[in-house]
């Protein structure tokens, strides 16, 4: 059918705008309307391609299309005006018959399991996701180049002598990222809280100017005094203590009278965090009593008055305080019980991603970075990247092997993307969160490869440059675990060997285990087998003549006489049956049967054209072209599967007796579904008649239509 056709449907049906959701089954479009008085029903039951329209209750409407309902639907949903329409009871389903999600929709749904009781856990979440999500990108970009520079100096490319300008420059690059990270952070979290994010960027940089700076280095002062009695003062105003654990000065002196902490921000991440969120009650405080008309100068003029100060004199020490305690505390943790993260981490982070519950680690391991000069989480977080890769290539090896288009597209973007970018979001979103058994099979690569570090770990410790043994695989960059990050970390060795560990286990345990359940590997190779017996069907190309003539080279091309009943019961008329659909014969013509047993088999012999995807219909095409529906209830599409075993799929040639479905009819009957059974010719207008027989009893496989050629 040509496309124009579904425009036609959309406009006779009263317009993108009048149409709520729309979905369909084996032979109709299913319309949930606006205003059902708008639909032209004399246009669609004379419209090329239609066959009837059917007005239902409420502001539902069906428009029967028959056998090439899904490519008309497919059409439809294609059209530009159809964009924003909704899909619903199905809409563009998955193999098994539940609706597709998007990406996002997958992540919405994960991240909806932790929307609790708190509000405030929850807005917490989002804030530090939202802080940092924005700046991934430039940190990626730091971590790469790193790593290129690691080879560069260990092919001896480039000298590792600090005064070298080459590596100052390169080293540049990078560290404008890391060092002026507090102010991305500000501008972010700012910007989150619902003020303005320049404001917030310029209070964390007031803190890390030279002029600040300059206040804890009495060498900077002499421009500043002006004799040398009051340098000598400003000297005496001016302590300083070492940190003998982190190997870093503290430094305090007066202002106003009053003691200021000095302290080295850059690379901070607690600082920003903390200002920005005493800045938004500033901030909005200060909306609330300034006259809208001055606002833009006196709110943005006073949270500076204020914010530097708290800012210099509280909030930065006690951020600095928090940093530097979690980062001794988790040092002590790291080398005196190793295997707490060499093992949590990469089996936690499975389920801390796709919730957006991972920032907070994100957060820690730049606080280790700023505080220890080094981490130690990013190596046991690379062992769960690399499973998660190593899933999705297991699944992109099945997906080659069963020659399926769509998952090997999918998993072959997301393999790249996370072997080459360390992104393990389209492998969550695009594959393992749809099919759970992933997790499975992944967890255990994810528990391999992290007892690897723990064990190689602590053999084998690291020595950092200030001689000091660390336990574990560290880095000091904020790296994204990838291919190309592989040189950023000490013991390189160990780290590769888990990581390969961890990527092949679960590769090899999809590809001997599958992803999916026999329910959902059923599913893909019927729609395999659909997708393939429509390229034999399509009449446009010699070859499709071709394959046709060989799905049909085994049969002999007798005329059918004769259409057997599909299920033992009592034959009744269409008209009987309770589906206006079937009863206007817009279907063709037929009977319906009301079961007394539970298997329904096939009426004729011939080819399976269709079969439904909730196995309630199918679709049988003899070999002289005579096409048959057996639809198994009334409405019983929106069961979505359950209680319908299916025996055949899509392509299959079958003889007239073959198991089609085994149905539940008690559980339809439970669900306030009718069970009967209807079967009708679809092409009855074009063969010389078809006479039911009605009001008998009958056993499936006794001959209930007759036909006239």
């Amino acid at each position: 059918m040509a496309e124009s056709t579904a425009s036609q449907i959309i406009d006779a049906i009263g317009g993108p705008g009048n149409i709520k959701s729309l979905t369909h089954c084996a032979t109709r479009l299913r319309f949930e309307l606006v205003d059902a008085g708008k639909v032209d029903k004399d246009r669609l039951d004379h419209m090329k391609g239609v066959l009837g329209a059917v007005p239902q209750s409420g502001n539902r409407y069906q428009v029967v299309i028959g056998g090439g309902v899904a490519s008309m639907y497919d059409k439809i949903m294609q059209l530009p005006q159809m964009a924003n329409v909704g899909t619903v009871d199905g809409g563009e389903v998955n193999n098994d018959g539940s609706k597709k999600l998007s990406n996002a929709e997958v992540k919405a749904q994960e991240r909806s399991k932790v929307k609790g009781k708190h509000a405030w856990v929850d807005n917490f979440f989002e804030f530090l996701s939202d802080t940092f999500r924005p700046i991934i990108n430039v940190l990626l970009g730091a971590s790469l180049i790193i790593a290129i520079l690691n080879v560069l100096i260990a092919c001896h490319v480039i000298t590792n002598d600090t005064e070298s300008p080459t590596l100052l420059l390169c080293k540049a690059a990078y560290e404008g990222v890391f060092y002026f990270l507090p102010i991305m952070i500000a501008y972010n979290g700012a910007k989150k809280l619902k003020v303005d994010g320049w404001v917030g960027a310029t209070i964390m940089a007031a803190l890390m100017t030279p002029q600040f700076m300059a206040l804890s280095d009495p060498a900077k002062w002499s421009g500043i005094f002006g004799d040398k009695k009051g340098l000598a003062a400003a000297k005496g105003a001016l302590s300083c203590v070492t940190n003998s654990t982190l190997g870093t000065q503290s430094c305090t002196t007066k202002v106003f009278g009053l003691p200021l902490q000095l302290n080295d921000y850059s690379g901070s991440v607690f600082v920003p965090l903390f200002m920005v969120a005493v800045l938004a009650l500033v901030y909005k405080a200060l909306e609330r009593i300034i006259p809208d008309s001055v606002q833009m100068v006196f709110v943005p003029f006073l949270s500076m008055i204020i914010m530097i100060p708290i800012t210099a004199f509280l909030l930065g020490p006690l951020g600095v305080w928090v940093g530097n305690g979690l980062g001794i505390g988790l040092a002590w943790l790291n080398n005196n019980a190793p295997f707490i993260f060499a093992i949590l981490i990469p089996m936690l982070y499975p389920f801390l991603v796709p919730l957006g519950l991972h920032w907070p680690l994100n957060a820690l391991m730049l606080v280790n970075i700023n505080t220890l000069g080094y981490d130690f989480i990013q190596g046991p977080m690379g062992v769960w990247n690399f499973a998660c890769f190593g899933a999705t290539a297991g699944v992109l090896v099945i997906a080659m092997r069963e020659k399926n288009v769509d998952m090997r597209q999918t998993a072959f973007g997301a393999l790249m993307a996370g072997l080459l970018g360390g992104v393990s979001e389209p492998s969550l979103y695009g594959i393992h969160l749809r099919y759970k058994l992933v997790y499975k099979r992944m967890l255990i690569g994810c528990f391999s490869g992290g007892v690897v570090i723990a064990i190689l770990g602590w053999i084998f410790p690291s020595t950092l440059a200030n001689g000091q043994v660390v336990h574990g695989v560290t880095t000091t960059a904020f790296a994204f675990t990838s291919l190309l990050t592989i040189p950023v970390f000490s013991q390189m060795w160990v780290y590769a060997i888990a990581i390969a560990v961890a990527f092949f286990l679960s590769m090899f345990l999809i590809i001997t285990l599958d992803y999916r359940t026999p329910e959902q590997k059923a599913a893909d190779h019927a729609l395999e087998a659909e997708q393939a017996m429509d390229a034999v069907e399509a009449p446009s190309t010699p070859a499709a003549a071709d394959g046709a003539a060989i799905a049909t080279a085994t049969a002999t091309a007798t005329k059918t006489d004769t259409v057997a009943a599909p299920v033992s019961g009592h034959v009744i008329s269409l008209d009987e049956a309770g589906d206006p659909v079937f009863a206007s014969r817009a279907l063709g013509e037929g009977v319906g049967i009301q079961p007394a047993d539970s298997v329904v088999v096939a009426p004729v012999s011939g080819v399976l054209s269709t079969v439904a995807e909730t196995g309630h219909a199918f679709g049988i095409k003899t070999d002289d072209d005579v096409e048959i529906l057996v639809h198994v209830g009334i409405d019983t599409v929106k069961m979505n599967g359950e209680g319908f075993t299916t025996a055949v799929t899509t392509g299959q040639r079958v003889n007239a007796g073959d198991k089609l479905v085994t149905v539940d009819f008690d559980k339809v009957k439970a669900a306030g579904f009718n069970t009967v059974t209807l079967m009708t010719v679809l092409n009855t207008a074009a063969l010389g008649g078809v006479t039911p027989k009605t009001g008998i009893d009958v056993k499936a496989g006794d001959t209930v239509l007759e036909i006239s050629h």
